[in-house]
Parts: structure tokens; C-alpha cells; sequence
């Protein structure tokens, strides 16, 4: 932390953020003042529309103007103000001075760009480096960051490298120009517990060599009290209460930050019957993709996505899918509900579905669904609500009269919590959380007995992640559903699992009863993801079991 009455690096007092549009007046921040010490990270706390983004943002002027306005504020970058500063001034600070990593790299980072173009382009942008010098360099940022053999990756584009490796490529060029001050807006959300670590991990071994100060912004306590030295709690566009870390998770002031700090998915999964009726099943599955190389595609070897693969679940329980990113949890989901080929027996609810053809699948359909992991991607933006819901009746129940069918919509909508008079507005009209029920009610009009859940919680704000999960219980308790739980938070997986089954590079490493996985992990890469989880949940007050 600074020392006591040093100059601030950053200043930000009475900073207000407008958004207009028509005639409609948003004040999304409103007298917003922190400051950030030499060497320094503030953590700005809150859920998502809390303005902390939007707060970020307004420093490095990233905002569109117009709709976006500050009707008050001054931001004070060492000697420079930065809000009436103009564009001239703002590119010399942007990059070089000041920097920011993004919250999702698949979006920032250009699909039709390599990593060396993309790296390269900030070098030759700020500094005028190209050519050897710029590749040299390039080459020195992708190894201080972490990533393994460079070299190779040079030629690789965003697609080709997974979410860990996308987010240490935005921090290289984030880094390229050595900035004084590190904006990080949610660099770990939706990574699994062990590449979240190594970020976090990777960031505080960077600040510490280069002697910068970083604004950490995030919705998940769990990271804060492992990276900030201060806390800034922001809810409604205000910041609400600010003080030392320790400060604030051993005695917080305000009540939303003690409503932060207590939210977070509790409780267990509801007990499940041992003679229940097994309602999906497979033996040996495997899903390997054909690696084709040379002038004529010869098959030279195959990625062996999931590799005789046991699974069995029974009516009214959750199957917990874990592992990390890449291990295979996906496509064994997929390959259950027959979405892709695979190989190996596949029954549900008795039959053998494995070789079926996708017309035969059709009349399944209906008792088979799925919860994706982003809603907003998941849900058509030229759609309203009571269509997007209403479309999987209009196929599989045909004969469903107008009325019929919007009465179903109603009925699914006040299911899982969302006002059914806002049935005829669209997706972007709605929160993250709200869109997650949205896409949970459209899985549920159609009466399923098996919903596979592909990381439904992962981008959610702590506190809605814990009503979701509290939705899928009860939903489950009232309808006796069968779920498949695909998740890398294990905090979710313990709240809703029965029995887990932990993936790596496609095989099945341990399965079992969800307490004995937790409480009891036999090989050492569950030990690995459960010591992942443990660091990075000592702010909650202890391990994974707790």
C-alpha cells in the first residue's frame, strides 16, 4: 500500500457516468472518488451492473461519446487530467501508461489475427518496434507470461489456444509498453479453479517485478482478499464502502457488503433413491476427432476426446462433471444426448440409443435439454421471451393451440422466477441471471426427465449463482429431474451433485459420491483441483469441504 500522505498515482473524485438514449437518462456511476498508491491494488467489488466496468472505462475515456457523458468528475493520471484531456493525450496514455486487460479474450482479441500480429500490433503502435526486434520481443512477453514453447504459438490464432492461454496472451499485450498502472477487469471469470490460480498467481509475480499498481475489478470475493491491499465496494453505480482488505472481510460495514460476502452456494443436493430407475447409461463411450494431414486428409491420428467413458444416473439425481478446461466434459455431455457420433453403448430410460439416426432421435428430444453456458449467446436476439420459451413446444407439440401454448410459457416463466408479463421483451432487456432462468424455463416447458447443465453458473455474479443453484434444486426436488452437471466451480458442483465423476484429457480419473471425492480425493490431480479451489476460497473462511 502507499505510504501515509504519498501522492496517489491515480485519482478519481466525484466521477458521474451518463448513458442517454432518446429520451432516457441512465446514470450508471454516480460520485465515484478512490484513489491508487505507488505499487497499489484496489479491488473494485460488486454484481454485475454495479458500474465497475463502466468506472474503468471512463479512465482510459473507452466509453462512446455520445450516449456516454460525465455531468461531474475529475480522473488525475500522475499530472494529468484525463477526463477533459483529448484524444492526442489519451493514445500516449493509453498502452503505454496505463493498460487494460479485458474480461473475456475471446471477444477482444481478433480471430483473424495470430499472436504475433496481435502482440506485434501494440509494439509497432506505441514504440515503433518491427521487423526482428518486434518478434524478439513478442517472443520475451509470451514466455514472461507464461506460455509454454512460444514459438510455436506465434502462428496460432485465439481459436487455437484455450481460455488460459487467451487470457495470457491479452496480458502480454497488456504489458508489452511496461505500464505504471494495470486495469483488470474480471481476468479470471469463467476459468477453471487451477488456471484462475496461475493467473492470479502470474499477476501478483508481474506487478511485483515491475513495480506497478493495478485496479483489480471483479464480482467474486473469493480473489479479492488473495490480490488487493484496498477494497472498493460498488452497488446501484455508488461505491458504498471502502477500507483495507482485511478490514473489510473481518468487519464489514454496509450491508450489501456483508449481503456479498454471505452469498455463495449453500446447502446439498437432495438424497436420491438406490433402486430409482436409471434414466441415462453408457458403457465405454468414446468421441475421438481424426487428426488429417498431407495433400490427401489421410488420418495420421485421432484427439481422443472421451475415452471409454462409464457413466450411469439415476431419476432424481445430479451427475457432477468436473475438470479442466479441454479434459473432455463437454463432449461427453453431448455425446449422451446423441449431438455428436461416438462410439460405445448409450441407453436412456432403458433404450438403446447409440445407433440411432437422427430421426429416430427426434420424438426423445422433448425429455432431453440443455442449459448452456452463456444465455446471452444461447438466446436469439431477434426474439422475444415468450417465443424463445414457446419454440420447443411449437416443434415437439404441434397441435397446441396459440392460447395453449402461451399458457405453458406463463406457467414455465413463473417457474423459475421471471414475471410472465415481461414475456414479450427481448433478451438484452434482462440481467445475466435473469437470462440464465430465461434459458432454464425454455428447458422446462417441454416437461424433460434429463437436462444437461454445461456450466450454467460460471459467468454469474457469487450471489445470483447461489439462487440458480437453489432454482435447479427445487425445480429437480418438484419434478424428480435427472441432471448432468458440467462445471469447474467446485463451490456449485459440492452444493448440487449426488455422485462426481472427475475427467482429464478425456479419461474418467476418479469417480464416486460427491462427499468422498471432497472430502476424501485419491489421485493427485483431484488433489490438485481441490487445492486450486481451497486458495482461492480461504477468503469464505475455509477448503472445499467446508
Amino acid at each position: 500500500m502507499a505510504s501515509e500522505g504519498a501522492r496517489p498515482i491515480l485519482s478519481v473524485r466525484d466521477l458521474s457516468t451518463d448513458f442517454t438514449q432518446g429520451g432516457d437518462v441512465t446514470h450508471a456511476v454516480r460520485n465515484v472518488s478512490f484513489d491508487i498508491g505507488e505499487k497499489e491494488t484496489v479491488a473494485l467489488v460488486g454484481e454485475s451492473g454495479s458500474g465497475k466496468s463502466v468506472t474503468a472505462l471512463s479512465v482510459l475515456k473507452l466509453l462512446t461519446y455520445p450516449p456516454a457523458s460525465h455531468p461531474s468528475g475529475e480522473i488525475r493520471f500522475r499530472d494529468r487530467e484525463l477526463l477533459s484531456a483529448g484524444e492526442k493525450t489519451m493514445r500516449e496514455v493509453r498502452g503505454n501508461q496505463i493498460s487494460m486487460i479485458f474480461q473475456e479474450p475471446m471477444s477482444s482479441l481478433n480471430p483473424l489475427h495470430t499472436v504475433e500480429r496481435q502482440v506485434g500490433e501494440v509494439l509497432d503502435v506505441h514504440r515503433g518496434m518491427s521487423g526482428a526486434a518486434a518478434r524478439a520481443r513478442v517472443l520475451e512477453l509470451l514466455d514472461q507470461v507464461g506460455i509454454k514453447d512460444p514459438e510455436a504459438r506465434l502462428k496460432s490464432y485465439p481459436h487455437q489456444l484455450s481460455g488460459g492461454q487467451r487470457q495470457r496472451v491479452m496480458i502480454a499485450m497488456a504489458l508489452a509498453n511496461e505500464p505504471e498502472l494495470l486495469i483488470a477487469d474480471e481476468p479470471t471469470t469463467a476459468l477453471d479453479v487451477t488456471v484462475q490460480a496461475q493467473i492470479l498467481e502470474l499477476l501478483a509475480r508481474l506487478k511485483e517485478e515491475r513495480g506497478m499498481a493495478m485496479l483489480f475489478i471483479t464480482h467474486d470475493l473469493g480473489i479479492v482478499r488473495k490480490v488487493a491491499d484496498r477494497v472498493c465496494v460498488m452497488t446501484g453505480g455508488e461505491i458504498v464502502e471502502t477500507g483495507p482488505t482485511e478490514r473489510i472481510f473481518t468487519a464489514p460495514q454496509h450491508e450489501y457488503t456483508r449481503h456479498l460476502l454471505a452469498a455463495e452456494p449453500k446447502g446439498r443436493a437432495p438424497a436420491t433413491r438406490p433402486d430409482a430407475p436409471i434414466v441415462v447409461e453408457a458403457d465405454n463411450l468414446k468421441v475421438w476427432f481424426p487428426i488429417r494431414r498431407g495433400f490427401l486428409r489421410r488420418t495420421v491420428g485421432h484427439i481422443k476426446a472421451v475415452d471409454g467413458i462409464d457413466v450411469k444416473v439415476r431419476e432424481g439425481e445430479t451427475l457432477g462433471v468436473v475438470g479442466e478446461s479441454g479434459s473432455g466434459k463437454t463432449t461427453l455431455g453431448l455425446a449422451l444426448l446423441r449431438l455428436i457420433s461416438s462410439q460405445g453403448r448409450i441407453a436412456f430410460l432403458g433404450r438403446d440409443i447409440d445407433g440411432a439416426r437422427f430421426k429416430d432421435m427426434r420424438s426423445l428430444r422433448s425429455d432431453m435439454q440443455i442449459v448452456f453456458q452463456d444465455p446471452y449467446g444461447s438466446l436469439s436476439p431477434r426474439m422475444v421471451i415468450r417465443d424463445i420459451v414457446g419454440e420447443g413446444l411449437a416443434v415437439h407439440e404441434p397441435g397446441l393451440s396459440a392460447g395453449e401454448r402461451d399458457t405453458r410459457v406463463v406457467k414455465a416463466l413463473q417457474e423459475v422466477g421471471i414475471d410472465p408479463e415481461t414475456r414479450f421483451r427481448y433478451p438484452h432487456e434482462f440481467s445475466g441471471g435473469q437470462r440464465q432462468r430465461i434459458a432454464i424455463a425454455r428447458a422446462m416447458v417441454l416437461e424433460p426427465k434429463f437436462v444437461m447443465l454445461d456450466e450454467p453458473t460460471s459467468a454469474l455474479d457469487m450471489s445470483v449463482q447461489a439462487q440458480v443453484v437453489d432454482l435447479l434444486r427445487e425445480l429437480q426436488r418438484r419434478h424428480d429431474l435427472t441432471y448432468l452437471f458440467i462445471s469447474h466451480d467446485l463451490k456449485v458442483v459440492r452444493a448440487l451433485a449426488n455422485e462426481i465423476i472427475v475427467m482429464r484429457d478425456g479419461k474418467v480419473v476418479e469417480a464416486g459420491p460427491a462427499e468422498e471425492i471432497f472430502e476424501r480425493p485419491k489421485t493427485d490431480y483431484t488433489k490438485a483441483l481441490m487445492a486450486a479451489a481451497f486458495d482461492l476460497e480461504v477468503a469464505y473462511g475455509g477448503a472445499v469441504s467446508a
